[in-house]
């Protein structure tokens, strides 16, 4: 059995994480049991990196992708993702991230079910049983906070770092960005 893996949730046109396996959802859904069980075995995934995917997803969705996720994951594994702020104090932001999106059925947000903030996205990953690590977010307040993270445990482009529209030292476009951690206690 391999171990080891590294998986990319719905790679899109990006291709920023070399040596990961890079899916699409036609190919690899996180509500279909039987894609998972026909293309990984039980604790065999290191890494899953979902970058703008889990907004696309109902709250209890997530909650069940997430489940669906864990017996995948090795002891320790985790899932980095990164969602849409609701936190973050930009009008025209959350203008183009809102539920339902902005415009035209063929706008990237049209199919966007939940804009997170980083309570409701640490509360589902945790009734999944993962721990969270919150690593760029806002609060309440507007305020964003970053922790550190290495970008070769999952590249994310839409972030403080790498986000190009961030280039000038102001932040135009952030993302909410997590890593869930399977914990499990030693047998």
């Amino acid at each position: 059995m391999q171990r080891g893996i590294r998986v990319v949730i719905g790679a899109g046109e990006y291709s920023n994480n070399p040596g990961w396996i890079e899916t699409q959802e036609s190919e690899l859904d996180l509500l279909n049991q039987q894609q998972w069980q026909a293309r990984f075995d039980e604790s065999s995934i290191r890494a899953i990196l979902a970058e703008h995917v889990w907004e696309h997803l109902t709250y209890e969705e997530g909650k069940r992708a997430a489940e669906m996720c864990y017996p995948y994951l090795e002891r320790n594994g985790y899932i980095r993702c990164a969602v849409p702020d609701a936190y973050f104090s930009d009008e025209a932001y959350q203008k183009g991230v809102q539920v339902g999106g902005p415009g035209p059925k063929d706008h990237p947000a049209a199919s966007h079910k939940i804009v997170h903030n980083y309570r409701t996205l640490t509360a589902m990953f945790e009734e999944a049983g993962y721990h969270v690590r919150l690593l760029e977010y806002c609060n309440e307040k507007g305020e964003f906070i970053d922790n550190e993270w290495d970008e070769k445990d999952g590249f994310i482009y839409r972030s403080k770092r790498f986000d190009q529209r961030n280039a000038q030292g102001e932040l135009k476009f952030v993302s909410l960005i997590v890593d869930a951690i399977k914990k499990e206690p030693i047998k």
